[in-house]
């Protein structure tokens, strides 16, 4: 036990001293220089120089991998205004680059926490139709690979903000854009199929299904993760 704790206060520390170096402004040649290799080469960002899983829900909104500056560059010439951080932490070079290209080029910069592979926490439910209403559009999603945590934004947007219903917003989470249903990941699949089943067909509107009726400790002891799936994305391709 004593071990476990120890662990765990090594993996905390570790993660607040990257924190620390990277939400910092970048100064000088060499730590741009830094922040480019942590971002292609730790964050996995190379794969993203060559495919940015960038998709546009509608005239408002685009989902995504996380972008390199020239990349959100090219979206800001399409009219791209703000740009929104799903990923949680402050800990990698792609950070600090993105908060920089964003001040450059005019870009508002937001922050929305959303968890990839654990019941979505009510609090943060409630807070997205407020939070979408307060944003500058043309917008953009993003988390790492634009799979997951993009996926679950962007259905929250179809059913929040352009009033659809659960199946449409299902559809921003399938193989098309990288997301596996039957690894940790699919308890999101099996939250929009639980409203659309306990909520929708009831004719229970989404928000008041969340505030009353959702329960995420049962969605977690019910969601059963296939143990090939998870390897493959926690192991494999290295997911956050």
């Amino acid at each position: 036990m004593i071990n476990r704790f120890r662990s765990a206060e090594i993996r905390n520390a570790r993660r607040l001293a990257r924190i620390e170096r990277w939400d910092r402004p970048i100064v000088g040649p060499l730590a741009r220089l830094r922040a480019w290799a942590n971002m292609t080469l730790i964050d996995h960002g190379v794969f993203r120089l060559a495919y940015l899983n960038l998709h546009r829900i509608d005239d408002r909104l685009w989902r995504s991998a996380q972008p390199a500056p020239h990349q959100l560059a090219a979206l800001q010439a399409k009219g791209l205004r703000t740009v929104v951080y799903l990923r949680g932490g402050r800990e990698h070079g792609s950070w600090q680059l993105q908060k920089e290209a964003c001040a450059a080029l005019g870009l508002e910069l937001a922050e929305f926490v959303v968890r990839s592979r654990g019941a979505p926490e009510k609090e943060m439910l409630l807070r997205a139709r407020d939070f979408f209403a307060g944003l500058t559009y043309p917008a953009l999603v993003h988390c790492k690979s634009g799979a997951d945590r993009a996926g679950f934004m962007a259905a929250l947007y179809v059913i929040l903000h352009r009033g659809g219903s659960a199946s449409e917003a299902l559809a921003q989470l399938s193989l098309r854009y990288g997301h596996f249903r039957f690894a940790k990941t699919g308890i999101l699949d099996l939250f929009f199929e639980r409203y659309r089943d306990e909520g929708e067909a009831k004719g229970i509107a989404f928000e008041d299904w969340v505030a009353n009726h959702y329960d995420p400790d049962a969605l977690e002891r019910d969601f059963k993760p296939g143990v090939l799936s998870d390897i493959l994305v926690d192991r494999v391709i290295r997911r956050e």
